[in-house]
């Protein structure tokens, strides 16, 4: 005996979850298959809980400078043991809210490991390690991606860990090596450090988050150098060996070559798709560079079979992971729907300062020819960032010729991932340089280096 359904989600992440409600919305029977905690990796293991203890590094910094607010305090001491849990309870307070909104929208879900045996015909094996079949008109795969390592390093998960292990450290080491610089790579550079913790940070590419305008980059490098993390850019991690009590690195730079101790390595180069085990090749779905090939409407190499997310490639963000689900599943439906503009797609970094961009980097647009201008505007002269006593960091935007429309925003600072969204709809309604000098900003509030930052690259001074 079968279950049938008009669509089935594997995975239940920010792309699944989405995907099953945007179904039953849309008068679809819908079931989403988890084999583990719903809400997937981004709610239980990465995007929520790390903002937690991320926040945590911040209001710890906070109290270290305490003195500086006109506030007197004594020692100010932490528990590895209480930041972690808060952070775990944050995780599962979110994952019950998934939970509630399948139950609202009364969609399925069915515990277990799914697996194709064609289009239409999913088997899944209930935790209890029972096979049962499901069937599907439509399956969604959005069963997101794994930490991958580099060869010659060998993830133990104990001594050599992925970001899963270094969520949940109740010890922390004194001497501490990541190896990858990108998101992150440098969200816990920052959140170890802040604990007083030494973190050697390497890249191999030129630049920490090699996918950020190289102005932005090379700004957060000079501020987490002020932080004490040392950095190590254009820098191949060759060998790590375990020893009976330290890790040693061999690391080969731009001009030399070094040995490294540490207690412990973090390994942060990237994300592998999830998947194996899903009978995927023997369905027929063809995959490109280990992902799942998807035309613009998110349709596989197979008649009704879909991928969205991490599985599916292009940017490895939640927030692509469910504006995929909304095209799926209007493609599904038949429904007239634009393809993902995956240009528009922003990105945030949480460390401190933070990073956010949208659009071009500069570096993109000289190698597309474009004509453009750029205007800068540093955090030091706002007078927000001042009363924050936040200074490191900038508003830089990219305006083409000769029409002066937004071509690409990127910030660096204080909660410039909060400032975003702005940039993010002006690039979505081609707004002009003119609009956005001619929208009021508050004052005083960061998003007025925005408003400066476009005033300057038009040679005017829009508040004087």
């Amino acid at each position: 005996m079968s279950e049938a359904y008009d669509v089935a989600v594997i995975g239940s992440g920010p792309g699944g979850y989405v995907a099953g409600v945007k179904a039953a919305q849309a008068g679809l029977r819908a079931a989403v298959i988890e084999r583990d905690r719903l809400g997937g990796i981004c709610l239980n293991w990465g995007c929520i809980p790390t903002k937690a203890l991320l926040h945590n590094a911040e209001l710890f910094e906070e109290l270290k400078e305490a003195s500086a607010y006109g506030f007197t305090l004594g020692e100010v001491g932490f528990d590895p043991r209480k930041i972690v849990e808060r952070s775990r309870k944050v995780a599962d307070k979110m994952s019950r809210g998934v939970q509630s909104l399948l139950k609202k929208y009364k969609v399925a879900h069915v515990p277990g490991s799914a697996k194709l045996l064609r289009a239409g015909l999913l088997e899944v094996t209930t935790p209890e390690g029972k096979p049962q079949l499901l069937e599907a008109a439509h399956i969604i795969v959005a069963t997101g991606a794994s930490p991958r390592s580099l060869p010659g390093i060998a993830i133990d998960h104990e001594r050599v860990i992925t970001y899963r292990e270094a969520l949940a450290l109740t010890t922390f080491p004194k001497r501490l090596l990541i190896v990858g610089a990108g998101a992150i790579g440098v969200e816990f550079a920052y959140y170890f450090n802040a604990f007083n913790v030494e973190v050697h940070l390497v890249e191999l590419l030129p630049q920490l988050l090699p996918v950020e305008d190289a102005e932005i980059s090379n700004l957060l490098l000079r501020s987490f150098r002020k932080k004490g993390i040392a950095c190590y850019t254009g820098t191949a991690v060759e060998s790590l060996k375990v020893g009976k009590s330290k890790l040693t690195a061999s690391l080969k730079g731009p001009t030399e070559s070094t040995t490294l101790e540490c207690d412990l390595a973090l390994v942060a180069v990237g994300m592998a798709a999830n998947t194996a085990g899903l009978g995927l090749e023997q369905a027929g779905v063809a995959l490109e560079r280990g992902f799942v090939k998807v035309d613009e409407h998110l349709r596989s190499s197979v008649p009704g079979i879909y991928a969205i997310g991490d599985v599916a490639g292009h940017q490895l963000l939640a927030h692509k992971a469910s504006a995929e689900a909304e095209v799926a599943v209007a493609a599904i439906k038949g429904h007239a729907h634009p393809p993902l503009d995956y240009g528009q797609i922003p990105g945030c970094t949480y460390c401190q300062p933070q990073v956010a961009s949208v659009g071009l980097t500069e570096e993109q647009c000289k190698q597309r020819g474009l004509k453009y201008r750029v205007g800068r505007f540093p955090m030091a002269a706002s007078g927000k960032a001042n009363a924050l006593r936040q200074l490191d960091g900038m508003a830089k935007v990219i305006f083409g010729e000769p029409h002066g429309q937004l071509l690409g925003a990127h910030l660096i600072g204080p909660q410039v991932t909060e400032l975003l969204a702005e940039l993010g709809l002006a690039l979505r309604l081609e707004a002009t340089y003119e609009e956005i000098l001619a929208t009021v900003h508050a004052h005083p509030t960061l998003s007025e280096t925005v408003f400066e930052a476009t005033g300057v690259a038009y040679g005017v001074s829009p508040n004087l």
